[in-house]
């Protein structure tokens, strides 16, 4: 069993859980913006994605923050602040595997068919 994190109104997050339900994958789907996502959830993914990856700097949420909020994002300390403040700005989707490791953020059909498949 698998765990996508996002938002579900994201166009990524839709493409992907299509994606999935279409070849028969079971997942739980853990809303941001209903449940959050807490700072030790965060830290596990460092294990596998860099902060750098993990803030999304393409979408809307880092576009509308301000310089100085941008600016303040340096390490995984601030960009986990940043994250927990606004977790909007983390890259969707992330999935876990049922041992919590995370193993895919964003999508890719390619990537998903090598990890899932």
């Amino acid at each position: 069993m698998f765990t996508v994190y996002g938002i579900p109104n994201c166009n990524t997050v839709k493409k992907a859980r299509t994606w999935l339900d279409e070849k028969g994958i079971s997942y739980t789907f853990h809303d941001y913006k209903k449940k959050g996502i807490s700072t030790e959830k965060i830290n596990s993914w460092f294990q596998n994605y860099s902060w750098e990856k993990l803030v999304n700097k393409a979408g809307t949420t880092w576009k509308q923050l301000s310089d100085e909020e941008k600016a303040a994002v340096i390490d995984e300390k601030s960009a986990v602040d940043l994250m927990i403040t606004k977790n909007s700005v983390i890259k969707r989707p992330l999935v876990e595997d049922a041992s919590g490791k995370a193993v895919a953020l964003g999508f890719s059909e390619k990537e998903y068919e090598e990890i899932f498949l």
